[in-house]
């Protein structure tokens, strides 16, 4: 079998809130993470970030002695995927191999959602397909919001539109603002990810998905064979 080469998946599931769209194998969060996200801090450190939750297929593109290598989700790499789209993410990176040398530094990973096909959402994208939105390292350690951008976007990386910055913000607002999508969807936004930081550290990851939303309703095997893409 084809190892990973860092060791294990490239990326975890992150809880929903309550009431979230739950697929096979998801969980909800802790109630007291949910409050910390949405209703009350714990105190001035705490600070949330909310971002545009973009559908696409999980990917990563780590750099593992001095190798720039493209993932897919569980951590294998890209171009031993048997699907058509992650095979276009290992040539897109080739072609892109300069930008994640400069902006990856020795074991980590920089992760996103890879967008060239449809998923549950179709997009006019605006931009290029890759939307990154961590960079870790140490296994599943993340960096911080400000410090993630400073670092991403000298290098024109495209990251999620961001909805909110600050105090906890419950669903319901949240929802009032996810349109329109940052990204060019088509179909509604299918929700988005809060971001707990304190301290200047990641603290946890809570999501909200859309009850309507139907879980990769263009792949083709679920739409009579035929591919549905982005660009």
């Amino acid at each position: 079998m084809t190892e990973k080469p860092l060791g294990h998946k490239s990326y975890g599931s992150i809880p929903h809130l309550s009431n979230s769209r739950l697929g096979p194998g998801e969980h909800t969060c802790e109630q007291g993470q949910e409050r910390i996200a949405t209703k009350e801090p714990r105190d001035k450190n705490d600070l949330i970030i909310v971002q545009e939750k973009v559908d696409g297929s999980n990917c990563a593109v780590a750099k593992v002695k001095g190798e720039i290598i493209p993932l897919g989700r569980a951590g294998y790499r890209a171009e031993t995927s048997p699907y058509k789209l992650h095979h276009r993410f290992a040539e897109w990176v080739l072609e892109n191999k300069k930008r994640f040398e400069e902006v990856l530094k020795e074991g980590e990973r920089i992760v996103g959602e890879w967008l060239a096909q449809a998923h549950g959402t179709r997009y006019k994208l605006p931009h290029e397909p890759f939307v990154v939105f961590d960079i870790m390292s140490k296994g599943h350690e993340r960096m911080c919001y400000h410090d993630f951008l400073l670092r991403v976007l000298p290098h024109q990386f495209i990251v999620p539109r961001l909805i909110h910055l600050g105090q906890p913000i419950t669903v319901n607002k949240v929802l009032k603002l996810l349109e329109p999508s940052g990204h060019g969807a088509i179909d509604p936004v299918e929700g988005a990810v809060w971001r707990v930081e304190r301290n200047g550290k990641v603290d946890f990851l809570v999501k909200y998905l859309r009850s309507d939303k139907i879980d990769g309703c263009y792949l083709p095997e679920n739409n009579n064979g035929k591919e549905v893409w982005n660009v």
